[in-house]
């Protein structure tokens, strides 16, 4: 009895076990269609070449303002960071004594002066008295003599006032050129000097250069193109340049001019490019990503990075041939707009490549290539699969 009750027990189960399986049969099957890969079709696009160095940013104009003269400071007239032009006045070093020295210097031109014209009298009153045998010739010679010394005497005086004027000139400390001020580190009220060191920086940072170092190998390779281009081809080629924060400067540059001599240690030379920086964002001294563009576009084979994998035989990617069958093709890259890659060689224009969905390619299997645009069947709701 025992039995029998639990026959219809087990035979529940092997049914149960039987019915899973049945369920679950279809989901073990391989499918029958062959697995969707997303492809793009391979084509010709404008592309401007372009090559990245690094580089650090230098004013075109740099002034170290230093005092001239021995003085107190009597006041500064800009503040630090301010944007100065030329002419306008930075410093005033202490004015009173050097006033008094050119006051000094006047008198003496006008002693020296009054001197001159009494020996010339003297001179003038001598040669009638020769005349007449009042005084010996030798009086007349000493007269001329100290007419002489009194034309030299007012020299030297007129002179030293000269030098005094420019001595009080250097008490009014102007800018330049146009450009913008750095920091100050003394105050008014120090005594200044030749000695004191620099009283502030000015420098003209707009347009600022932007200087380089290239390879002799890439510096060749520039100059036979150029050759090949002619003389207008250096023109067409844009500099740009990269900000800390990746992005780039919105105004273009130009080359300016190449060194003359090579750097023995590194085989570089370094090149030097003009670049407008009308908001500043760009300072003396830093480290900036140069960024060389042709700016006459030309057509070549552009393809996403994505397309592209790695084996031990170098690049090469998936291209969906005849009958929908995978095959690799090796290819050779140049660098490319971001995010892509540019085939110099092993594609041809109309050929499709698999950008997403590789994976699940094999070289040699058929697959069902979908546009890149348009997602596989199915993709969309997956997410919300997941989701409960």
């Amino acid at each position: 009895m025992r039995r029998r009750r639990g026959a219809p027990l087990v035979l529940a189960a092997a049914l149960g076990v039987l019915a899973s399986c049945k369920d679950q049969a279809p989901a073990q099957q391989p499918a029958g269609a062959p697995p969707a890969v997303i492809v793009a079709r391979v084509e010709r696009q404008p592309i401007a070449p372009t090559a990245e160095f690094i580089g650090r940013a230098e004013a075109i104009d740099k002034l170290e303002v230093r005092a001239r003269v021995t003085g107190f400071l009597y006041a500064r007239h800009f503040n630090e960071g301010d944007r100065v032009k030329a002419g306008d006045l930075l410093f005033t070093i202490e004015q009173p004594p050097f006033a008094a020295e050119v006051a000094l210097r006047q008198a003496n031109v006008q002693r020296a002066e009054a001197e001159l014209r009494n020996a010339s009298l003297q001179v003038e009153r001598g040669r009638e008295l020769v005349r007449t045998n009042n005084i010996p010739q030798a009086e007349l010679d000493a007269r001329i003599a100290a007419e002489g010394e009194a034309q030299g005497a007012l020299a030297a005086a007129r002179a030293q006032l000269e030098q005094a004027r420019i001595q009080y000139g250097y008490t009014e400390i102007r800018a330049v050129f146009d450009g913008r001020a750095g920091r100050s580190p003394l105050s008014p009220g120090n005594v200044v000097g030749p000695d004191s060191g620099v009283l502030v920086t000015v420098v003209r940072d707009d347009p600022i250069r932007v200087s380089f170092p290239v390879t002799q190998r890439e510096l060749l390779r520039v100059r036979r193109a150029a050759a090949e281009g002619g003389p207008s081809a250096a023109a067409t080629t844009e500099v740009l340049v990269r900000l800390p924060d990746g992005s780039l400067l919105e105004t273009a540059g130009r080359l300016e001019f190449v060194d003359v001599a090579a750097n023995r240690s590194t085989d570089s030379v370094t090149v030097v490019a003009s670049v407008p920086n009308p908001q500043r964002l760009l300072t003396d001294g830093q480290a900036v990503t140069v960024v060389l563009r042709e700016a006459r576009p030309q057509q070549a084979i552009v393809i996403p990075q994505a397309a592209v994998q790695i084996d031990q035989q170098g690049p090469f990617v998936l291209v969906v041939g005849e009958g929908n069958r995978v095959e690799i093709r090796r290819v050779r890259l140049a660098q490319g707009p971001a995010g892509q890659n540019v085939v110099s060689e092993g594609l041809e224009p109309g050929q499709l490549i698999i950008v997403e969905g590789s994976q699940r390619a094999r070289p040699g299997q058929p697959v069902t290539p979908r546009p890149r645009e348009a997602p596989p069947p199915g993709a969309a709701p997956a997410n919300p699969a997941r989701g409960g």
